[in-house]
């Protein structure tokens, strides 16, 4: 690591668009955001319940849930988010309220959703810019893969005559992103036509890694089994009479939690993306700084890169021990960054033959014509150096040898 402190802050990276200064400043004339913006649990439940009225749902869940809600709103209240920030909050807080309850709803009302199998679920993983985003959507192409997309992930039980509105308050939700802060679009492209990451699926569980990504919770309590039988039952609903395929799913937490991932489905292909170190961790502490300088007027560059590199350098480390020394099981298939950029379809065709999946023509052809749609750098690249964020090229690659030298992983 360099020196925390020289990092440059986000204002100092970043100019707010002008609204956004505005909304924010509102909080001066009533002391403070949480005037502007309450987050009380209990006024969060009674909010939720009450704009169901009629409809079918159950209760909440698990009897750790409360608890797990009570401890994540307290933390979310003192994490010093601005206007902006506890209004974005506040809505997925009450968003993931209601999931909650109509999941229930469909699970007492149909217990045989908990009988669904989930088989052989694809599982992509690695650390940021490693090719995950591109290799998850160059999957979902295979028509006998089935990825959950943004509006299924935000909004996952039907309501009558809610579809469009599903789709539309999905679109809505995940733009916003972009318009608080436009270059957060170069970093990471949110759609609810495509298909998202396991972190926006666990939201409704309140011990995902959503929250803790979103502001710096010290308190923050994970409960990754609770979050796994989460998961779990939320594919359930989701295939619930839809024809059978199996599920992909992605993201960089995976990595950390493996022996759950193998808990839960014992039978998932892992597919773990790899690059040089030096690009993929200050990638991972620059879209983690954005998302909470979203919400936040200080974020904590210099704690953020430390968290980082001890999190996910013990991580790849201890994977690539794991799988040299036999102690995994023997459903990894490897994907380098740079094979994935020069030669995808073949690249692909690989890890099929791995996965003894079928790599068809057809979805051969749509890779080409997907990848010939989308320009690399459509909404301005994401440009970014080691040092910049908080680290030494030299050091971190010496760090993550026993990572690099397992996987003969390029560097760039």
């Amino acid at each position: 690591m360099t020196n925390p402190s020289a990092i440059q802050s986000m204002a100092g990276r970043y100019e707010r668009p002008v609204w956004v200064k505005r909304l924010n400043a509102m909080a001066e004339a009533v002391g403070g955001a949480h005037f502007v913006v309450p987050l009380d649990p209990d006024e969060l439940r009674a909010q939720v319940e009450a704009s169901l009225g009629g409809m079918p749902a159950g209760d909440f869940g698990d009897p750790g849930w409360l608890g797990r809600f009570e401890s994540l709103v307290g933390e979310i209240d003192a994490s010093g988010m601005n206007v902006v920030g506890r209004l974005m909050t506040r809505e997925e807080l009450l968003r993931s309220l209601r999931s909650r309850l109509l999941l229930n709803g469909a699970l007492d009302a149909t217990p045989a959703i908990g009988d669904e199998a989930i088989d052989a679920p694809v599982i992509v993983t690695g650390p940021a810019r490693s090719g995950t985003s591109i290799l998850f959507e160059l999957l979902w192409l295979d028509p006998t893969l089935r990825g959950p997309l943004g509006w299924e992930a935000l909004h996952p039980v039907q309501i009558e005559g809610a579809e469009d509105r599903r789709l539309a308050a999905t679109e809505c939700e995940q733009e916003f992103w972009a318009d608080v802060q436009p270059e957060f679009a170069a970093i990471h492209e949110l759609r609810s036509d495509l298909p998202v990451e396991c972190v926006t699926l666990t939201m409704p569980c309140f011990c995902g890694p959503h929250w803790p990504m979103v502001a710096q919770m010290p308190g923050f309590g994970h409960d990754l089994e609770e979050m796994y039988r989460f998961h779990r039952r939320i594919l359930q609903v989701l295939q619930y009479g839809e024809p059978r395929r199996n599920w992909l799913l992605k993201t960089p937490g995976h990595l950390m939690t493996v022996d759950l991932v193998f808990q839960t489905y014992p039978d998932a292909w892992i597919v773990q993306t790899h690059r040089d170190p030096a690009k993929t961790m200050p990638s991972t502490v620059s879209t983690t700084a954005m998302v909470q300088w979203l919400r936040k007027d200080d974020v904590d560059v210099g704690t953020l890169s430390m968290a980082v590199a001890a999190i996910f350098a013990g991580a790849l480390n201890d994977v690539a021990q794991r799988r040299k020394s036999g102690a995994l099981p023997e459903r990894f298939v490897d994907v380098h960054f740079q094979d994935l950029l020069s030669d995808p379809v073949s690249t692909l065709r690989a890890a099929y033959d791995a996965m003894q999946r079928e790599f068809t023509d057809e979805h051969a052809d749509r890779i080409r014509q997907y990848l010939a749609d989308k320009p690399k750098g459509k909404f301005g690249a994401h440009r970014y150096s080691a040092e910049e964020w908080g680290f030494d090229t030299a050091a971190l690659r010496e760090q993550l040898a026993p990572y690099i030298d397992h996987f003969g992983v390029a560097l760039e």
